[in-house]
């Protein structure tokens, strides 16, 4: 069947070819396990369930896991197979399910979601590059949508991930799945039941991008609306040819950002410190949680 899934719509048969994401039919995965540098209604103590799926619908020059992105290292898993990862990561006490970068699984997600029935929530942690009528194929298998909405304008949009449409397909996206879940609501603990993070990474000479990304989810999804303005960017690959995103964030920079923010009136609302720029936030993706 001539794949449809994501908004590329690239119309391979990844029964026997590799699409756009680069990677065939089944799951493949290059790491699954608890993992603790999430927003903190997402990690709380004991760690969220991240399991990382191989391949991506975008090709962001700045990507820091690109070596399951874009080179997709991973190993093929099956249904089963996910399933099995999912006991070993709950067994070990985490919070959630996190299923990072799993757009061009959705479909086989959805079908494995409902065989499991997951005792904790599920959360999905995307690009928003998603094509709203397959996000409908997850309305009540997950409990929390946690999207990036990377850009506003089409030029960076253009520029770093070869994506001019990407705000046109992520808005529709992100209001669909704020749509299946609301706002986000957490137990005595702090700890995410349901509901929506929005995060954005603030890339260097691009504080406007920020800024007009936070007006539009105020406008659209409201100022109580949980956000994480990240500040953890790196220069990796490409990047570090391209101006002006060839060198870290500054301080001056972020401040702008946090500045705009309290304007907007947000009142929820996770920052990060300097020092999360840093390559060792980087998780190691050794294959491990996957060979179970």
């Amino acid at each position: 069947m001539k794949c449809s899934v994501c908004p590329r719509g690239c119309s391979v048969d990844r029964a026997g070819n590799k699409g756009f994401c680069g990677v065939g039919e089944s799951f493949r995965i290059a790491r699954a396990a608890p993992h603790f540098w999430e927003e903190p209604p997402i990690s709380g103590e004991k760690g969220s369930g991240a399991v990382f799926f191989s391949g991506c619908n975008l090709r962001c020059v700045y990507c820091q896991n690109g070596v399951i992105s874009s080179e997709c290292f991973g190993k093929d898993v099956s249904d089963t197979q996910l399933m099995k990862i999912f006991d070993s990561l709950i067994n070990q006490g985490v919070h959630n399910l996190n299923l990072v970068t799993p757009s061009h699984y959705a479909l086989k997600l959805a079908k494995v979601l409902k065989e499991y029935n997951s005792p904790v929530p599920v959360v999905y942690n995307t690009s928003s590059y998603e094509k709203v009528e397959t996000l409908k194929m997850l309305e009540g298998l997950v409990d929390i949508y946690l999207p990036d909405i990377k850009y506003y304008d089409s030029a960076p949009a253009l520029k770093y991930s070869s994506a001019p449409d990407y705000f046109e397909v992520a808005s529709e996206a992100v209001l669909e799945m704020f749509r299946q879940t609301g706002q986000l609501e957490t137990d005595k603990n702090g700890i995410a039941k349901s509901g929506i993070i929005i995060r954005h990474m603030v890339l260097p000479g691009n504080v406007s991008q920020a800024e007009k990304v936070f007006g539009w989810v105020r406008d659209n999804l409201g100022a109580d609306t949980y956000i994480s303005v990240m500040r953890q960017y790196t220069p990796f690959g490409k990047a570090k040819e391209i101006k002006p995103i060839d060198r870290p964030l500054s301080s001056r920079e972020y401040s702008i950002v946090k500045s705009r923010i309290g304007e907007l009136g947000f009142e929820n609302v996770f920052y990060q410190q300097k020092a999360s720029s840093s390559e060792n936030f980087i998780p190691a993706f050794n294959l491990e949680g996957v060979d179970l």
